[in-house]
Formats: C-alpha cells, sequence, structure tokens
C-alpha cells in the first residue's frame, strides 16, 4: 500500500527543523486556558490525539492529570516515550482506528492535527473513534484553522531558513484542499513533501460532529477565546459535548 504524505513527512527529522520554532508558550497558554474553562476534576482521564512528540500531553500530566498521547509517528511516539511516567502514556496509533472505549473525560486534537486524509468520510470515521473513546457526557476539544481566513490570505511563495536549511514552501487551494509543497536541498540530496489539509469549514464540522454524536456548546476564534468570527479569526475552537443516547 502507497505511503500517505503524514505517515512519510511527520515522520522526518525534516518536519521538525522546518517547525521548531512553534511557540511553546502560546501553545501552554492555549492549555492553561481551556483548563480554567472547561474546569476538568482533580482525576480527569485526558487524551491528546495526534500528540507528536507529547509537548503538549506532558505540560497536562504536569498539571497533575492521567493523559494519554496518541499519535501514527513512530519517531515521535519513541520521542515521547522518554518522558512517560505514572500519570504520562505514549501509544503508536492511527486516529482512525478504535483504541478505547469510554476511557476518557476529556479528548483534545490541538493545532490542525486534523483534515489530512484522503478523503472527508475518513475524517468522519475518525471523529466517530474519538467519540467511542469518551465516557458519556465527555468534552472533545477541536483545535483547527480557520480555513476561509487562510483560504483568502494565502501566501504563495515563502522561503524559510531552519537548522541549516532553505526551504522552499509554495501554497495554493485546489478544490477543497489547501496544498503546501515543501522543497528543500541537504547534504546534496533535493527533497519534496507536499502537505494536504482540507479546508474545512465551520458548516461541515457541524454536520460532521452531529453525525458522530457530538453536540458543539462553544466555539471560539483564538487561543485567547475570542469569538469567532468566519473572516477574521485565526482558529477554530470547537468545544463539543457527548451526546449520552
Amino acid at each position: 500500500m502507497e505511503e500517505k504524505w503524514f505517515e512519510s513527512w511527520f515522520d522526518t527529522p525534516y518536519y521538525h527543523i522546518l517547525y521548531n520554532n512553534r511557540d511553546n508558550d502560546e501553545a501552554a497558554h492555549f492549555i492553561d486556558n481551556l483548563f480554567e474553562h472547561l474546569h476538568p476534576e482533580k482525576y480527569a482521564t485526558l487524551l491528546d490525539i495526534a500528540c507528536g512528540r507529547g509537548r503538549h500531553a506532558k505540560y497536562m500530566s504536569e498539571k497533575g492529570f492521567d493523559t494519554t498521547g496518541i499519535d501514527l509517528s513512530e519517531s515521535s511516539i519513541a520521542y515521547a516515550k522518554r518522558f512517560e511516567n505514572e500519570n504520562l502514556h505514549f501509544h503508536l496509533q492511527d486516529m482512525r482506528e478504535e483504541y478505547c472505549n469510554s476511557c476518557f473525560d476529556f479528548a483534545f486534537n490541538l493545532f490542525t492535527s486534523f483534515g489530512y486524509f484522503e478523503t472527508r468520510q475518513e475524517h468522519e470515521v475518525a471523529l466517530k473513534v474519538f467519540n467511542n473513546a469518551l465516557k458519556p457526557g465527555g468534552i472533545f476539544v477541536l483545535d483547527y484553522l480557520n480555513s476561509v481566513k487562510t483560504a483568502n490570505e494565502l501566501v504563495p511563495l515563502e522561503i524559510k531558513k531552519n537548522g541549516g536549511i532553505t526551504f522552499k514552501i509554495t501554497k495554493q487551494l485546489k478544490g477543497k484542499k489547501i496544498f503546501k509543497t515543501i522543497e528543500f536541498e541537504d547534504k546534496n540530496k533535493a527533497h519534496k513533501y507536499i502537505e494536504e489539509v482540507f479546508a474545512f469549514t465551520y458548516a461541515d464540522f457541524i454536520e460532521m460532529l452531529e453525525m458522530s454524536n457530538f453536540t458543539i456548546t462553544e466555539k471560539f476564534g483564538d487561543y485567547h477565546f475570542q469569538e469567532y468570527n468566519e473572516n477574521e479569526s485565526p482558529r477554530l475552537i470547537l468545544i463539543c459535548k457527548k451526546n449520552y443516547a
């Protein structure tokens, strides 16, 4: 079976080199705001879906919560496992495949760790898996790019220099997907990777989440919990509750 772009790209060291300037302080501030807003109980169990190298799951566990992180990148999970303790666990797992039933009080899918699959149906399957992993009445937090604003402000060409490597990044909207082509040379070898992310809108998520047994209870437009505006907000953050029935 042909390897998907996210299976190869996320497992390379170059992915982490390109994105090594992501703001850890902003991420921690967002999680602080989330917990202050959601008020998880002391013994709540947390699931970080598509956890990468585990920086967010680690931060959640340091706040005293039993936290599990899952990701399909072998190298990322191997890295994250170095931080495991009685409160923090990591597993190699494709988010589309069942791994637990009614185990968690909260599930988080943060920083646009969704929208990567080939079809909308695969994303609906994943959302149903998230729902099954939650206890009845459990809370799911989805943090996604605001696709409307992103598409309107797409930068066609960008050059980034990180870790001694010059990355040429081109972006375009084709159909319902945003394509990011990443090209660079390292050690006299040319590399090319293409990221594909669905430009899901709020209306799309309303439909998919309803089909997956979730009710959207709140929506926000940024990490400071400002009101969501389709044309102006940088993010689309959805707080969802698993239905009892």
